[in-house]
């Protein structure tokens, strides 16, 4: 078939790994000489130029140089100080709000003004240099890396920037993912009629077979094999986090990793030099957010938006679940990974198509809102392997709230891209009134048990709803209660809400 000039592709990936390498004792100078994260995109970049075997230098070519945010480093418009690294001189330059769903949302966008004809070709990076901080930590200092001037013109900036909890649940102390996730955790579990026992492990098999994933991934941050007893045996490497989740089942942010994909148009791609087997079309894609605040959503098992998102973009594509060969679902946790393949209709151990690209956040490796650059960029290289083959990448932020959800292949989609919302159809689905010190009788929805670094329970996090269905948000505190919940199915039980956030498991 004829090719669209003006179809988006993807003509080079780059990754980077800054693995440990017996550096724990490293002096505070040994520290400021490694990367930093600008220097590790711009190598990131470089390394896309590279794989794109293109004959001209697209890093210059650039109109636009988009960012993925960065927490390990505050930079003013790190899109411009990447520029001037890899000889860019873009007309736009970009940085995203945080959330996972970022690195996807650019190729969106990049790949919507490419089919337009408003741009022929973006540059799109990111990168963490968490590990890195920490070992200067340890050395006793701290990193000192570029400092941009405060009157450095800003980026334009892309994404939904609003917090990502409610202030009801940040008076009960939900606020970070080792809190939220664990509370989808325990609702998949009650709603699948699973005891504890069954249920980690179901989990810690699916995780094991992230690990094995990403033994087989050269970029990967820990390319170790785990079986699956060890995934969900507590211990003094592997102690509990947020009750159903040990250590290695949450996501490793503590990373030094970059990525960067070069997406251009196919006129583009050749006027370089691009050889067409480096070719990997952006077919479609669709978007969504699920209600805003957790609390506030239908339940704890489920996405709309992954589902109508994910059949929307397959449907622009003209295309069906059992059409994708190769997946990479979000994978910060287990929960996203379980609700993302129902939601999706994909089975959680199917042979021939893993769930994982890259060994997931956990094993691959989780810098920051920048994994699926990763997940892109292996998907990209597993299917220039399997021409013609159609993989699927989600992408999402926060707390399984905001969504991306993307398809490539290197055959051209026979509609040309085409991208979609579908945010006005998750809108009209039912939500709960979450209220704020509440009294009285009510059930356990979901919880999890907080410990301490000794594997003391530190504080239980209950998401409970009330007799007329609204919600509230306390938390237990008495250490026998704690212990209780975490060999006892929580889910279910009565409870009594004793105002001010608090409350106490019911006889």
């Amino acid at each position: 078939m004829a090719v669209d000039p003006r179809s988006p592709v993807v003509v080079g990936v780059g990754q980077l790994t800054r693995r440990p390498r017996g550096d724990r004792h490293l002096s505070l100078d040994d520290v400021q000489a490694l990367p930093e994260p600008a220097e590790m995109m711009a190598e990131a970049l470089r390394r896309a130029q590279a794989d794109s075997g293109a004959s001209a230098d697209l890093l210059a070519r650039a109109q636009r140089v988009a960012v993925v945010s960065i927490l390990s480093w505050p930079y003013v418009n790190p899109a411009r100080l990447l520029s001037g690294l890899v000889g860019a001189e873009p007309s736009d330059t970009v940085l995203t709000t945080a959330g996972g769903n970022s690195p996807q949302m650019l190729v969106h966008r990049a790949a919507e003004d490419i089919a337009a004809g408003r741009l022929d070709v973006a540059l799109i990076a990111g990168a963490e240099a968490m590990y890195a901080r920490r070992l200067a930590r340890a050395a006793g200092g701290r990193t000192e890396w570029t400092h941009q001037p405060p009157d450095t013109p800003a980026p334009r900036v892309e994404g939904d920037g609003r917090p990502g909890s409610s202030d009801v649940e940040g008076a009960a102390s939900l606020m970070l993912p080792v809190q939220f996730y664990p509370l989808f955790e325990n609702a998949l579990r009650h709603h699948a009629g699973e005891t504890i026992e069954e249920h980690q492990q179901k989990v810690s098999e699916l995780w094991s077979r992230f690990s094995d994933v990403a033994a087989g991934n050269p970029h990967a941050w820990s390319p170790v094999a785990r079986r699956a007893a060890e995934i969900r045996a507590v211990g003094p490497d592997n102690r509990m986090i947020g009750f159903p989740y040990p250590k290695y089942m949450n996501a490793n942010m503590t990373v030094d990793q970059a990525a960067a994909l070069i997406v251009c148009s196919v006129e583009e791609a050749r006027r370089a030099g691009v050889p067409e087997d480096r070719w990997v079309f952006v077919r479609s894609g669709a978007e969504a957010h699920d209600h805003w605040f957790v609390t506030e959503r239908a339940d704890l098992h489920s996405s709309p938006a992954i589902r109508l998102s994910g059949r929307r973009a397959l449907e622009l594509d003209g295309s069906d679940i059992d059409d994708v060969a190769h997946v990479d679902l979000y994978s910060c946790f287990p929960a996203p990974v379980q609700i993302g393949a129902a939601e999706l209709g994909l089975g959680l151990d199917e042979a021939d198509r893993p769930l994982t690209v890259t060994g997931g956040l956990g094993f691959g490796g989780g810098p920051g809102n920048n994994y699926v650059s990763h997940s892109i960029a292996s998907m990209c290289d597993v299917l220039r392997r399997d021409p013609g083959s159609l993989g699927l990448v989600t992408a999402l932020g926060w707390y399984i709230t905001k969504h991306a959800i993307g398809l490539y292949s290197t055959h051209p989609p026979e509609r040309g891209f085409r991208w979609e919302s579908v945010q006005e159809a998750v809108d009209q689905l039912p939500r709960r009134e979450v209220v704020l010190d509440a009294d009285g009788p009510a059930v356990i929805e979901s919880y999890t048990v907080m410990h301490e670094r000794d594997g003391s329970p530190s504080m239980a996090i209950v998401v409970a709803a009330l007799p007329d269905g609204r919600r509230a948000v306390v938390n237990i505190s008495d250490p026998d209660s704690m212990s209780e919940l975490t060999v006892s199915e929580g889910c279910g039980r009565p409870l009594r809400l004793l105002g001010a956030t608090k409350a106490e498991l019911a006889a």
